[in-house]
C-alpha cells in the first residue's frame, strides 16, 4: 500500500512537472537565432506534427512537441495552409491561433476609380506584388475580354477599381485576372439592355470607353450622368469631344505623362486626342467605377454641350458656346480671386 502511495505521488509530481513544462513551452515568446522577420510556408495537406516541425525549423516556436500536443488538444480546429509572416516573437499559443484563423500574409492594394493601367502597375511595383513592366505585359492579354471588346489592345477599362489582397507569390497574370473578374461581376449587375437609346447604339467596349472619359472628367457622382449626356450630345452632332484626359492618356502612351494639359499638348498626334479626332477614342483611357458605367448606360437627358471646371471640384454646364465662354471667364475670375486670397494670407504669415 505504501509503495502504491509513493507511486501515486511520483505520478502526480510527474504530471505536475509535465504540465509546468508544457505551459512554459507554450507561454513564452520565442524567436531563436533567426532574424526578427521570417516568412513560413505551410503547404496544403501538412499534418499537425508537420506544421509543428516547420515552425520549429524556422525558430517560430520553442518546442515541436509542445505545439503538436496543444494542436492535438484542439483537434477540432483546422490549421490553414498558406504563407505566414512573423514579424515579432510569439508564443506557441499565439502562433497556433494565427494559423487556425488563416492570417496569411497578403499585400492590400487599393485601386481607385479612374486609375490607368500605368497607375496600377506603379502601385503594384511599389507594394512589391510584381514589377511594373510585368504587369503592363500581363495587361495586354486582351483575350480575357474578347467577348466584350474584340480587338482590344489591352485590358484598360476592364481592371475594376477595388481593394485587393494579393499573396506574396501572386503573379501579374493572377492580378489582372482578379480585376477583370471583378469587372465582369459588376457588369452583370448593370441593366445593359435597358439603357437609353443612345447607349444602345454603342458596343460594350464603347460604353466602357465613354465611362472612362466620364470618370476622368468629374469626381462628383451626381455630375456623371450630366457629363455623359454632354458627350452623347456632342457625338450625335458630330462635334469633337474635346476631352482633356484623352490628351493626357495619349501623352502617357507616348511616354510623356503630364498632370496638366497645355495648349501645345492639344496638337499631339494620337487617335486618343479628341481635339483632333471626332468620336470616341479607340479604347478606354482609365478604369471606371460602377457609377461612371451606370452614367454611360443611362446619361442625363440634357441639351448641354459644354462644361468647364468650377472652383468647387465640379463643373459649370452650358448650352451655347457664348455661355461656355462666359463660364470660362467666370472660372478665371474665381481662380484669380482665390490666388489673391492665398497671397494675402501668405504675406500676413510672413510678418
Amino acid at each position: 500500500m505504501r509503495r502504491l502511495g509513493i507511486l501515486a505521488l511520483f505520478l502526480i509530481a510527474a504530471l505536475g512537472g509535465g504540465a509546468s513544462w508544457l505551459d512554459s513551452q507554450l507561454s513564452r515568446p520565442y524567436r531563436g537565432h533567426r532574424p526578427e522577420k521570417v516568412f513560413v510556408d505551410i503547404p496544403h495537406g501538412t499534418s499537425r506534427w508537420g506544421v509543428a516541425e516547420i515552425l520549429r525549423r524556422n525558430d517560430v516556436i520553442r518546442s515541436q512537441l509542445a505545439f503538436a500536443l496543444f494542436s492535438d488538444w484542439h483537434f477540432r480546429k483546422r490549421l490553414q495552409a498558406g504563407e505566414y509572416f512573423f514579424d515579432h516573437p510569439l508564443n506557441s499559443r499565439e502562433a497556433f491561433w494565427k494559423i487556425v484563423r488563416g492570417q496569411i500574409y497578403v499585400h492590400t492594394v487599393t485601386v481607385p476609380e479612374g486609375w490607368t493601367t500605368f497607375d496600377i502597375a506603379g502601385e503594384l511595383e511599389r507594394q512589391g506584388v510584381c514589377s511594373r513592366e510585368d504587369f503592363l505585359a500581363a495587361a495586354h492579354d486582351s483575350s480575357l475580354i474578347s467577348d466584350l471588346a474584340p480587338g482590344a489592345s489591352s485590358l484598360e477599362g476592364f481592371l475594376f477599381p477595388s481593394t485587393y489582397e494579393f499573396t506574396r507569390r501572386a503573379t501579374c497574370e493572377q492580378a489582372v485576372k482578379r480585376m477583370v473578374q471583378n469587372f465582369r461581376a459588376v457588369w452583370e449587375t448593370l441593366d445593359t439592355a435597358g439603357g437609353t437609346q443612345q447607349a444602345a447604339s454603342l458596343t460594350p467596349a464603347q460604353v466602357v470607353t465613354l465611362a472612362s472619359l466620364v470618370e476622368r472628367e468629374t469626381p462628383k457622382a451626381e455630375e456623371r450622368p450630366l457629363v455623359a449626356g454632354v458627350f452623347y450630345n456632342r457625338l450625335r452632332l458630330g462635334e469633337p469631344l474635346q476631352c482633356d484626359p484623352t490628351v493626357q492618356y495619349a501623352m502617357e502612351l507616348a511616354g510623356h505623362p503630364e498632370k496638366n494639359v497645355h495648349a501645345v499638348d492639344l496638337r499631339v498626334d494620337s487617335p486618343y486626342n479628341t481635339y483632333k479626332h471626332r468620336g470616341l477614342p479607340p479604347g478606354p483611357i482609365a478604369n471606371p467605377g460602377e457609377a461612371s458605367l451606370r452614367a454611360a448606360l443611362a446619361p442625363a437627358t440634357t441639351d448641354y454641350l459644354y462644361f468647364v471646371a468650377n472652383d468647387d471640384g465640379g463643373h459649370f454646364f452650358s448650352r451655347t458656346l457664348a455661355e461656355h465662354n462666359r463660364n470660362v471667364a467666370r472660372l478665371r475670375r474665381l481662380l484669380a480671386r482665390d490666388t489673391a486670397a492665398v497671397d494675402t494670407v501668405t504675406k500676413k504669415a510672413q510678418h
